[in-house]
């Protein structure tokens, strides 16, 4: 995991509203991703997730899209991808989406009762958008095989756990002084 790691404790580091936020290019698309840092970590949740059971890949649009196609084309496991877009599907479940600087519509479409998912994404922060996900996928009555976030941001509110779900990462951070500190590097199991 030595390119994540470097590439997180080289990110900047900008505020937005009060949140101090890094700017990395699996959860930003700058700089510019380097294709040795996407395999370092799509082997990684390759290993990680329990994927012998998992029917399809579900992620939040945008930055988690780059991550799933990249596992999906290594697993060949579909991919589905929650959008921001209402398409006004048969089925299509709306979901409010928080995170700690803003607040969306997502859609998720053609995820069926029964299917076994595997959710994806790049950044656990404040867990909002997970937790909505996770939630409409409940809904639904998919079944979610497991959940990875590449990157978890420590230290503030966590909606996932407290709504009860599990989430494994990559590598787990916070953000001190101005500087990326590494407090887990293996991530949570």
């Amino acid at each position: 995991m030595d390119q994540l790691k470097r590439s997180l404790l080289d990110a900047p580091i900008i505020e937005k509203n009060g949140y101090h936020y890094f700017v990395h290019p699996i959860s930003d698309g700058v700089p510019k991703l380097d294709p040795g840092l996407l395999r370092e970590i799509v082997i990684r949740i390759i290993r990680k997730a329990k994927l012998e059971e998992v029917d399809r890949i579900v992620t939040p649009a945008a930055m988690g899209i780059h991550i799933s196609t990249a596992v999906s084309l290594m697993t060949d496991i579909p991919l589905t991808v929650i959008r921001k877009r209402q398409y006004g599907l048969d089925d299509e479940v709306a979901i409010s989406q928080q995170t700690g600087y803003s607040e969306n519509e997502m859609y998720i479409n053609d995820v069926r009762e029964g299917e076994r998912v595997l959710v994806l994404d790049d950044v656990l922060s404040t867990g909002g958008t997970l937790a909505s996900v996770l939630e409409a996928l409940d809904g639904i009555g998919a079944e979610v095989v497991d959940t990875v976030a590449v990157i978890k941001k420590v230290g503030g509110e966590n909606k996932v756990a407290d709504e009860g779900y599990r989430v494994k990462t990559l590598i787990n951070v916070d953000v001190v002084d101005g500087e990326v500190v590494i407090v887990d590097e293996n991530g949570d199991s």
